[in-house]
């Protein structure tokens, strides 16, 4: 920048062209162009780029990349794969590093424009991600769902054992209650849980309980092109500030719903935020966001997945690869099965006749031991081997009182134990446990 200063002021005060580039010791058109710009103009290309050694070999390299676009991304050609192919197969003689360039160049140019959006107030985009999270002393995957408010840059998140069609929904009704109104819109991807199928038109078949769940909230459904997360680029952005902000370090908590309490009150904090460019915050903004939306309706919809099943020769019902334990006296019987996000209930007619905490393991058998004990009590010899009592965990003050009565009266003192145990089927069992120490305390259950 000092030589292109002192060659315009030297040219300035009557030094010829000529005489500047004799006493500069630089090109009289270097001279030119110091005087036709006043501040350098920086680099520029005037030809394009000419590659003697490999031009010849464009347009195989450009099929061959063409044609990755049908493949795996992991099995796509890399610079390395194009060079060793283009020197075995057709003889190339040039190096590496001009191929690389090459590919480089041509991705880039190849890069997705994208049109800056405005966000009218009133509708949302819906996702999901994952993140490690500790819940009850285990460390497993969580899969959370985020509802985001573009205009306003509100969200709402909430944690799930899995992402089922289920926790779609529930996530929705939660966060239609957390803002308390419902979005006029809502843009998706094509998640199974949401479209069944995509026709070659491009209509979607929805899926059966996100259908149903639409209809009650009379809700515009939208949906980004397949593989294009950036159509939904507002809530994508929320997935990833959910994970680096919510769950780093990895959450601790003792339930999924103290965690969701957690994650619901990082939400509401983020409402005093102003982010950049904005002049009001996140909250202020969503005072709009809400006013465009529609109200709540009288009830909220049911977010659970809806079968049938029968239950088999051991009192158990099978839902989605898991068997759940009945009472067994509706053994060969046709249930209803109602799957929500942490529980199974099962019915027949009108009535329930067990709930379960929902199971997302694979081909697991979840056991009620009060489902078993009448078969117990008429089959007295299975007591210690039934596995529906296997890990059944009960205060000392029971397996003193069996020890008890077996002493007193052998196989009936058994029999007896289990008919104090199918007392929980009416009482609460801290009153029970209360009620036999009492009795142990008393001497009223006595051994020989």
């Amino acid at each position: 920048m000092d030589l292109y200063l002192k060659v315009r002021v030297a040219c300035d005060g009557g030094m010829s062209q000529r005489e500047a580039s004799r006493h500069f010791g630089i090109s009289r058109d270097t001279v030119r162009k110091m005087m036709a710009y006043s501040v350098p103009p920086g680099y520029r290309r005037q030809a394009p780029v000419r590659r003697p050694k490999l031009d010849a070999f464009i347009p195989i390299i450009d099929r061959w990349l063409e044609g990755d676009r049908g493949v795996p991304r992991k099995q796509r050609h890399t610079a390395k794969r194009v060079f060793d192919r283009l020197r075995d197969e057709h003889g190339f003689t040039g190096g590496y590093t001009i191929i690389k360039d090459y590919m480089r160049d041509r991705a880039r140019r190849g890069q997705e424009m994208f049109v800056p959006l405005a966000h009218p107030a009133g509708h949302a985009q819906a996702d999901f991600g994952e993140a490690m999270v500790v819940i009850g002393g285990v460390e497993q995957k969580a899969h959370f769902f985020v509802l985001d408010l573009p205009h306003s840059d509100a969200c709402y998140v909430r944690a799930y054992p899995a992402a089922v069609a289920e926790a779609w929904v529930d996530g929705h009704i939660h966060a239609f209650a957390f803002f308390g109104a419902v979005p006029q819109s809502i843009v998706y991807d094509n998640d199974h849980c949401l479209v069944a199928k995509i026709l070659p038109d491009g209509t979607r078949m929805r899926a059966a309980l996100f259908s149903g769940f639409l209809s009650h909230y009379l809700i515009r459904d939208r949906y980004g092109r397949p593989g294009k997360g950036n159509d939904k680029g507002s809530v994508e952005g929320l997935v990833g500030y959910a994970r680096r902000n919510f769950m780093v370090p990895i959450p601790r908590f003792a339930t999924w719903d103290a965690f969701n309490l957690w994650l619901e009150d990082q939400c509401r904090k983020r409402q005093r935020d102003r982010l950049r460019g904005e002049s009001e915050t996140i909250g202020e903004r969503l005072v709009r966001d809400v006013a465009a939306m529609r109200p709540l309706p009288a009830s909220p919809f049911e977010a659970c997945d809806q079968a049938s099943g029968r239950v088999s020769s051991q009192a158990l019902v099978r839902y989605r690869t898991n068997d759940y334990s009945v009472p067994v006296a509706f053994g060969h019987q046709d249930v209803w099965i109602r799957g929500y996000v942490d529980e199974v209930v099962i019915g027949r007619g009108g009535e329930i006749i067990a709930r379960h905490p929902r199971s997302y393991e694979r081909e697991e058998v979840v056991f009620d031991p009060l489902h078993y004990l009448p078969l117990i009590e008429q089959k007295i010899n299975a007591l210690d081997q039934a596995a529906p009592l296997q890990g059944w965990e009960l205060p000392e003050a029971f397996p003193t009182m069996r020890r008890l009565m077996e002493a007193r009266m052998g196989k009936q003192g058994r029999r007896a134990y289990v008919q104090v145990l199918r007392l929980l089927e009416s009482f609460d069992p801290a009153d029970l446990h209360a009620a036999v120490k009492q009795a142990l305390h008393l001497g009223a259950v006595i051994g020989r």
